[in-house]
């Protein structure tokens, strides 16, 4: 069954001919014939009555016929909403994120541009805290940051949502001895060197670290992420960070560096989406919102939810 075929009976009792229905639908008398008794033999009863004075619907077909109808009538609802949508998607969005989902969110802004030209995005890379004070100050609408309670219950008024579940992993040169292990013990980081992407959640994780093993050597701390692959791949130090960050395009992402495990106690830490509870979202947004979550949980294999 189709939806050329419900659309031919319908016709067909519309008209009460076939000849009629196949001229209005634009094909040939035999491609309505067709169509009418492959949908019969599919259902196995006749749903018209044919003879020289036309077709009329038999009594089971009427029902059958009328259910077509129904399900016409909502997929023209459909199509006509969809238009409607398509026609006044326009308005700005704005966006901001830290640097490892950075490829997710323009892949998905480039994707959602196709679908809706007239959109207006803008996209900026910033600091969990740059990124939350730019939300209460309505610069931008929507910022994807690394979520943990003690961010949390520190901003009251924002809306938090979990997208991607993540953990820390350890960066290292392709070339270093380390390279050869799967893991590493935290005696093992502590004769480390580390440079660090300067976030707030790393940050946090490293001090906390510290508290439970000893002091780690930081060799510096920055936001330039050119100097964080520098650094590792001429083995001048580690990095570390969530391990999404090293995927395919992420801001830490090169062929020169691998990721270890890391054989220490972790809470649960999710990539997510932060906004004002105050402010009321536009259509736009919300559509923009929802393709997004769903895109990034699309493809890191978390069913979409």
């Amino acid at each position: 069954m189709n939806l050329e075929q419900l659309e031919s009976i319908v016709e067909i009792a519309k008209t009460g001919s076939l000849t009629k229905a196949s001229q209005n639908r634009h094909v040939t008398l035999s491609a309505i014939s067709q169509s009418l008794s492959s949908l019969e033999a599919e259902l196995g009863i006749p749903l018209f009555t044919r003879s020289r004075m036309g077709a009329v619907p038999t009594a089971e077909g009427l029902g059958i016929i009328q259910k077509a109808f129904e399900v016409l009538s909502k997929l023209r609802e459909i199509q006509e909403e969809a238009q409607s949508y398509a026609n006044t998607m326009s308005g700005d969005l704005r966006l901001a994120t830290i640097p490892g989902p950075m490829n997710l969110l323009v892949n998905a802004v480039a994707r959602f541009k196709k679908d809706y030209p007239q959109i207006r995005p803008e996209i900026a890379e910033k600091g969990s805290q740059e990124i939350l004070e730019d939300i209460r100050q309505h610069k931008i609408d929507m910022g994807l940051l690394i979520l943990h309670d003690d961010l949390v219950k520190k901003n009251a008024g924002l809306l938090f949502e979990r997208i991607l579940e993540g953990k820390m992993v350890l960066g290292v040169s392709r070339n270093s001895p380390l390279a050869l292990q799967k893991s590493l013990t935290p005696e093992e980081m502590g004769q480390q060197s580390f440079v660090l992407y300067n976030d707030e959640y790393v940050k946090w994780f490293m001090d906390d670290f510290a508290a439970a093993y000893g002091p780690v050597d930081v060799l510096f701390t920055t936001n330039n992420t050119d100097a964080i692959r520098s650094a590792v791949r001429e083995e001048m130090a580690v990095t570390i960070g969530l391990d999404y960050s090293f995927s395919n395009e992420s801001y830490l992402a090169t062929p020169d560096m691998v990721t270890l495990e890391l054989n220490v106690p972790q809470q649960p830490v999710y990539l997510g989406a932060v906004r004002s509870e105050e402010k009321r979202f536009s259509r736009l947004f919300t559509s923009f919102a929802n393709r997004l979550k769903y895109e990034i949980k699309s493809i890191h294999g978390t069913p979409p939810g």
